[in-house]
């Protein structure tokens, strides 16, 4: 499920983001903990090999070896940084630009119960599958895409008990032959069947009619997306490149940035405390900077804040056949409002809003100025 904690940081205050350091789920530190803790051992084991084990002519190799990678990671000869702040910008659009292509069904099911006609059981039928259509073809996607979804659904089987499809359905489906994804044949069948609608005087006008249209690619045009968002992935070498800096960073800082015997005078090296503190806040942020983009570039998965592909297609599905069914000419009273006889009064505020809850207008920047 994803983590939200939007009402821990409705209001900045003193330590505002403490609150979040210490959760354990969808954090950074379930992300890293193992790679730390291997990076951590190999360190001890480098450490430990040095001071123990080495005799007095290897030590003095080992040292200058531990000089030399330490001038290279300490003079950015590997632009960490560069190439993990370009990559993480890349992927973290790649991810917005995913979340805002999910197929949601809000505008064209406004459209179909305005526009597709008849309390009778032809009107709600037409109303109805038309919806199943628009849903059968954002399941078929997702289920393309979604471990989620693809597990909930591992066969047509399982969408038809699900009621998103009928047996007669997945014949059409599979009669036919076609060697790419069919998500949009039920989209298809819900031009099909506008038109038919049409035809029967439920849609009473060529203008309604191509509002539905509208409506109906426009929901198409994100199903697309997304699949190609899923074909079309952030090229794979520039992938390769960052994990390659990353983790051969730090491969170098093993060795360069132990500790080395303070009587022998190396610069840098005065003092000896045994754990390297900054080297694993370095690590920290570097590693954990990469596992951030590793998370978001593809939502669709399972970690903890991979898009709520299923519970998205329940809402979907339950919100749309609300609207085109029960809701359907079902309005509440039209009556006078409560400000009838003074239009223009302020609405009120309760009591639990605050003294200072109502404030004055926005005029203008240069509304008082003398």
């Amino acid at each position: 499920m994803t983590v939200s904690y939007s009402l821990e940081v409705a209001n900045a205050r003193f330590g505002g983001f403490s609150k979040l350091l210490f959760r354990w789920r969808g954090s950074i530190y379930r992300l890293l903990y193992k790679e730390f803790l291997v990076f951590c051992a190999l360190y001890a084991f480098v450490s430990v090999f040095y001071r123990y084990t080495l005799t007095s002519r290897q030590r003095d190799l080992f040292e200058r070896i531990a000089l030399y990678c330490d001038h290279f990671t300490n003079t950015n000869f590997i632009p960490v940084s560069f190439v993990l702040g370009f990559y993480v910008t890349l992927a973290f659009n790649r991810w917005w630009g995913q979340y805002t292509s999910f197929p949601l069904p809000d505008n064209l099911m406004m459209v179909v119960s305005g526009n597709v006609h008849g309390r009778d059981e032809r009107g709600r039928l037409l109303r109805r599958t038309l919806m199943r259509y628009a849903h059968l073809s954002s399941v078929l996607i997702l289920r393309s895409i979604s471990t989620r979804v693809r597990k909930r659904f591992p066969s047509l089987e399982h969408i038809v008990d699900a009621g998103f499809m009928t047996a007669k359905d997945v014949e059409k489906l599979e009669s036919l032959n076609s060697d790419f994804n069919k998500y949009w044949m039920p989209l298809t069948w819900f031009s099909n069947l506008a038109a038919e609608a049409r035809e029967e005087g439920r849609v009473r006008n060529d203008v309604a009619l191509k509002l539905l249209m509208e409506e109906l690619n426009k929901y198409r045009a994100k199903c697309s997306l997304l699949f190609h968002y899923d074909w079309i992935s952030i090229p794979l070498v520039y992938t390769q490149v960052v994990t390659v800096a990353v983790y051969s960073f730090f491969a170098f800082c093993l060795i360069g940035r132990q500790f080395l015997n303070p009587m022998k005078g190396y610069k840098d090296h005065k003092i000896d405390l045994y754990v390297p503190v900054f080297t694993l806040l370095q690590f920290f942020f570097y590693v954990g900077w990469l596992k951030v983009a590793e998370l978001i570039i593809n939502p669709f998965g399972e970690d903890d804040d991979d898009f709520e592909t299923n519970q998205l297609i329940d809402r979907n599905f339950q919100v749309s056949m609300l609207a085109v069914d029960d809701m359907y000419q079902n309005l509440p009273p039209t009556v006078r409002d409560k400000h009838w006889a003074a239009a223009g009064s302020p609405a009120p505020y309760s009591q639990t809003a605050g003294p200072g809850a109502r404030t004055p207008a926005f005029m203008g920047s240069t509304y008082d100025m003398r």
